[in-house]
């Protein structure tokens, strides 16, 4: 036999290597990660999130209005300040930029989500999955951007506060209001910091579980809101905003807040848009979208906030008579968030609108996409495809704190799927002692903003800042 030609301890070429494979760590268990958060109140105690006390250099809130202006339409600008005009609640849901540099000075555990950025009570609403259920989530995402949870959560809080003393709710409900978001959001995120990852990524709010929040039956709001989003498709779209001449369908006109430009150049802009928004929709939705025609399309003003941003309304039709699709193309700006947390790391705001829907909304609409058009960023979905909201002027005290409890348990959905649950959940603990920071902060803080408002009142009738009243 002959020797062997190796030497022991030298290995042949393309031998396994003899040297021990490196281990991976563990994953840290929900228990470790609870464990953790929990710790993390030795640097940042609960009780720190009661605190609302504005910065001897707090910005101008005027300014910082006249700041998220300037890029906007000029002629619709007076139209914002007048919808704003309404109540200290509309001058809150039109001021993201203001509570956005506000919330920057205050204390946060350091636990990141993709957060909505504007959750106020009227950014939740009522709208159908691709599969036509009925769901209730947040419905707003122009100012998306990972960030603190603790910011979304006050926003909600505040305008639970500021919402019902505009609508004549008393204090103490509205207080309770702004208590029960907070409880609902830590008592769900518990849960959620139990459940595996695809279970919280499938979980939805939808009619069943939304409406036995309440106490009152049918004559509650959401309840009401279910029924209005079942009657506003695209067929009630297309009698509210369309017409047909000689047997064509053209949008009506309704100046200023839906009209057509004369622009001879905008008609090519939208055709060379819908080319880039058309590459951003996964296959089988461009195939969908090939199937209708390009018919007509109007300037568009929507809400409040959103008031002088570029927004259109496209209309197509299908081969079959009465088969409209309505889309809405809405700009997309610089998130509110972003001097203070960091640039997204998308260079299209409207992707960055979309990434952010899509991680936080349970189903998303099949035709949301995005694109850009003469140095413009635009996100685009559909128009009114059973979508509502609630009637707040019409809650009671009770409706409201019911409300404010189903929004806590969707804003908890949401951020449970971007972050990690166990470690809010072991941060806010089971205590209310964060309930009731929150409560306090939101009343300090629905304070400073009838104070704001009233400063922007007098801005107005300064003439520093042009409104239009009732459009």
């Amino acid at each position: 036999m002959s020797a062997p030609t190796q030497a022991i301890g030298v290995e042949e070429p393309g031998a396994p290597s003899q040297e021990p494979v490196p281990i991976a760590p563990p994953i840290p268990t929900p228990r470790d990660r609870m464990a953790e958060g929990k710790a993390r109140r030795t640097q940042v105690p609960r009780s720190a999130h009661a605190v609302w006390q504005p910065a001897h250099d707090r910005p101008d809130p005027i300014a910082l209005l006249e700041e998220s202006s300037r890029p906007r339409v000029p002629e619709l600008i007076p139209i914002r300040y007048g919808r704003m005009l309404a109540s200290p609640f509309t001058f809150l849901r039109g001021s993201p930029i203001v509570m956005a540099h506000d919330l920057a000075s205050t204390p946060v555990s350091g636990f990141r989500v993709q957060a909505c950025g504007d959750a106020h009570l009227m950014n939740f609403g009522v709208y159908a999955s691709p599969e036509r259920n009925l769901l209730f989530d947040v419905n707003d995402f122009d100012e998306t951007l990972p960030g603190p949870w603790e910011w979304d959560l006050k926003r909600l809080a505040a305008s639970c506060v500021v919402a019902g003393r505009s609508y004549g709710i008393r204090t103490r409900d509205c207080v309770e209001a702004a208590r029960t978001s907070a409880r609902s959001y830590r008592e769900h995120m518990c849960a959620y910091s139990q459940m595996h990852l695809l279970d919280i990524w499938y979980s939805r709010v939808d009619a069943t579980a939304a409406v036995q929040v309440f106490r009152r039956g049918a004559s509650d709001p959401v309840s009401r809101d279910f029924d209005k989003a079942r009657r506003r498709d695209r067929l009630h779209a297309l009698s509210k905003l369309a017409t047909a001449t000689d047997g064509r369908l053209h949008i009506v006109d309704d100046p200023p807040l839906v009209q057509h430009l004369k622009d001879e150049g905008l008609s090519e802009a939208i055709r060379r848009f819908f080319r880039g928004y058309h590459s951003s929709l996964q296959d089988d939705r461009r195939a969908l979208l090939e199937r209708y025609r390009f018919v007509d399309f109007a300037l568009k003003v929507v809400g409040v906030g959103s008031v002088g941003t570029r927004c259109f309304i496209v209309l197509l039709d299908g081969s079959h008579s009465d088969d409209p699709l309505f889309l809405q193309i809405k700009e997309a700006r610089t998130s509110v968030l972003e001097p203070h947390l960091g640039r997204s790391r998308f260079h299209n705001s409207g992707r960055r609108v979309v990434h952010g829907q899509r991680l936080l909304q349970s189903a998303s609409d099949i035709f949301l996409g995005w694109s850009s058009e003469s140095g413009h960023d635009y996100y685009v979905r559909q128009l009114r495809d059973m979508k509502a909201t609630a009637d707040l002027e019409a809650a009671s005290g009770e409706d409201l704190i019911d409300y404010a409890a189903l929004c806590g348990w969707v804003l908890a959905r949401a951020h449970a799927r971007s972050g990690d649950p166990a470690l809010i959940a072991g941060y806010l603990g089971k205590k209310e002692i964060f309930d009731e920071a929150i409560a306090d902060f939101a009343i300090a803080y629905a304070d400073q903003k009838e104070q704001d408002y009233k400063t922007f009142k007098k801005a107005v009738r300064s003439g520093r800042l042009p409104a239009e009243k009732g459009v």
